[in-house]
Order: C-alpha cells, then structure tokens, then sequence
C-alpha cells in the first residue's frame, strides 16, 4: 500500500470486520460540565489487547504474501503495538519476533508473555526500532511499524469511520500522538467525509517528538524523559509518512503536563469508571487544561488504550 485514503480505510475495515470490536461511544457528563460542552469518549481501551493497536497491525499482516506469513515478522514496540502484531500473529498463524525496551511495563511485557511470540529485550526506547529493523533485514522478517506504515495507518483510520457513524454531527476530535500512525487514520477519515471538523492531536512534555517536528515540517530529534504517557516514547523516524499526513490532515498539536494527564486518569476512573493509561488520557487533558476552548463545541475524545500498570494507577487515584 503506497498511500492511505478513504477508499484504503474502508477497505481495512472489510478486513477487520468480525476481527476487531467495534468500540462504545460513550457521553461524558462531568466533562461536558467542565467545557460547557458536549463531550464524547471512543473508548479504545476497550478493543482486544487494551488498545487500538491490533487494528493497523492486523490490517498490515494480512496483506503479506505466503512467503512473508511463512518467514514471520519482527517489530519494536514499549508494549501496545508488541500486543497487537501478537494478537494479529495468533489470529493469522504467522510467526513474530517482538524487541521491546528494557525499561518496557511489567503489566504490558505479562500481557505479551501470554502469546506465542519470542521476545527480544533491546535496550532504550530509542534503540528498540533500529534493532528490530536490523533482525528484519539479518533473518528475512517482514518489519511491522508502529506508525509508518500505509496500511497500518488505515487500520487505524477505522477508529474514524466508526466515529462518524456513531455520533450524529461533531465539531472536534482530539487524539493521543506517539509516531502520528493513530491521528494520520482518524485524521484522513474524518476530514475525508466531515472536512470541517477540527483534527487535535496531543503529547505530552516528556514525549513531544511530533509535536516539534509538526511545528517545524520536518522530523526533528527531541530529547524525551520520563513520562505517564510512556506509549508514546520513541520519538520518530526520518522520513515518517505519518509526519506528511499530520501536516495536511491535522489543524493542531498540543502539549500537556503530567499532572493534567494524572488528573484525566483519575477523572476517567471515578466519574466512567474506565482504567486508562497515560497516553490513553491525553486526549481528555486538553479539555482539563483549557476547557474555555471548547466551550459550545461537540466534542469526541479517543480514549486510546487502558494497559497501565497496577502499582501507577492506584498511586494516581489515590492522588499520591
């Protein structure tokens, strides 16, 4: 796949059809007070391993020919991607090698134990990729990114279409962003059928590699540190395509600081009694940061994934 489209996408939900759920859409009251606003949550936490990523991994995994299913694949991932391209593996009887950091979650690596894959410890979170795509070249592997991938994208961009057939009218869709794979689908999707709608993506401060590099319209190399929204560690690599999709699909980035991500956590626990991980909650932080910004407006928040560890979340709720 050379490019990614709304014919692409709807064809990547024919192929995931009766594979991945079909995710709830839920209203969130207490937001909608908070912004004077109408606010909705895709809840991706619910999708088969906790997250979006078995979409684009799956519709990525099953285009390759005999020959590649029978050599197998490889990626990197800190864990959500790893799940999904094992999900997809398990699913379509094809063999997969995982490189994972070493600093990976210990609730996602127990998670990714549970599938018949071998897994590869390989150091930082900025080496991982280069690792997994030196293991593809070295022993025949299908590499399987993350996010830069066409058809990745375009399993991803499913979430998009569901969006727009399950909620009526909508003026606003905000997005976590790690390598931009989830916001270039949902982005091409929904601006395909619903051009007005704004498109926001959102990082945090410790995990800000798209954020500066969309400002600047080109891939820049940007320190990372610790952060709650650690899926998004990992920066992204020259040449990305999601960067190209980013600049013409997507109307803003924004950041948003670690404490505003702990209070979405908390926030999502007690009031919809969802478990949402760091990067999951992102894309209910801006309307916590700056809620005057959505005041009036129709408001769809892709809760991306719920796989946090069990030690973080009850310190986050517990508010210590």
């Amino acid at each position: 796949m050379k490019t990614v489209d709304l014919d692409t996408i709807r064809q990547a939900q024919k192929t995931l059809n009766g594979v991945s759920k079909r995710t709830p859409i839920v209203r969130s009251e207490v937001l909608s007070e908070i912004c004077r606003a109408d606010v909705f949550l895709k809840l991706e936490n619910q999708q088969h391993t906790g997250t979006f990523k078995m979409r684009g991994a799956y519709n990525r995994m099953s285009q390759l020919s005999s020959e590649e299913r029978e050599s197998g694949v490889v990626t990197a991932s800190s864990g959500n991607h790893a799940q999904g391209v094992a999900y997809a593996a398990q699913q379509l009887g094809i063999p997969a090698t995982i490189v994972v950091p070493d600093q990976v979650s210990t609730a996602k690596l127990k998670k990714l134990q549970g599938y018949d894959v071998q897994i590869v410890l390989g150091g930082g979170f900025d080496e991982v990729e280069v690792k997994a795509r030196n293991m593809a070249k070295t022993r025949n592997l299908t590499y399987v990114s993350p996010y830069n991938d066409y058809a990745v994208i375009a399993g991803q961009g499913t979430l998009g279409l569901e969006i727009v057939e399950d909620v009526e009218s909508f003026d606003t869709v905000i997005v976590p962003v790690g390598g931009g794979g989830l916001i270039s689908g949902i982005a091409v999707a929904i601006k395909s059928l619903r051009p007005d709608t704004e498109m926001i993506g959102v990082q945090t401060e410790g995990s800000s590699t798209m954020y500066w590099s969309w400002k600047a319209g080109e891939v820049l190399q940007v320190e990372e540190t610790d952060t709650l929204a650690e899926a998004f560690l990992g920066g992204v690599e020259p040449g990305s395509v999601t960067l190209d999709v980013c600049m013409e699909f997507v109307d803003d980035i924004v950041l948003v600081d670690e404490e505003t991500v702990a209070e979405g956590i908390r926030l999502l626990w007690k009031e919809q009694k969802q478990v949402i991980e760091g990067a999951g909650a992102t894309s209910v932080s801006p309307l916590l940061k700056n809620p005057e910004r959505f005041h009036g407006r129709k408001v769809v928040c892709v809760v991306s994934g719920g796989n946090i560890e069990q030690s973080l979340f009850d310190g986050i709720i517990g508010g210590t």
